[in-house]
């Protein structure tokens, strides 16, 4: 059974990173790049707002489900597959987690313009993964409204 405060706590915190990210959404490339207090900053809120959506579906998915995940990239996907989330925004959303992989391990060198893409055009993306999480715990009846 999902614990629906540990889900609400996560969104709320996802929710949180956003406003903050917000912040930084002004600043063109130029003065985002200027000063690494910017970009350490975007680059730690992405992580923990990735993060958050990634506990989040694997939260749900060990309570609902019987799969079984390997990877980061396997929460998104089956999200999408048992119909939590669209497949279409499963699909879009599914780079996230190797990005969050690439933020946190530095498999590769971060390349800032690559984090400042991801501030520019994917924010509206994780309230739209809190929104389809609480209208899947409505309509499983885990939330009344």
């Amino acid at each position: 059974m999902v614990d629906v405060e540990t889900v609400t706590a996560l969104l709320r915190a996802l929710d949180q990173y956003v406003d903050e990210l917000e912040k930084y959404r002004a600043l063109s490339y130029e003065e985002f790049a200027a000063k690494t207090q910017h970009y350490w900053a975007v680059e730690h809120g992405l992580q923990l707002a990735i993060q958050s959506l990634l506990d989040v579906g694997n939260h749900i998915l060990a309570a609902e489900t019987a799969r079984q995940v390997e990877e980061y990239r396997d929460i998104i996907v089956a999200l999408g597959e048992e119909g939590i989330l669209p497949p279409a925004f499963a699909s879009r959303i599914l780079g996230m987690a190797g990005f969050r992989n690439v933020l946190v391990h530095r498999y590769r060198q971060v390349n800032l313009r690559e984090v400042y893409d991801h501030l520019q055009n994917d924010l509206d993306d994780f309230r739209r993964f809190a929104r389809y999480v609480t209208e899947w715990l409505s309509r499983k009846g885990y939330l009344v409204r």
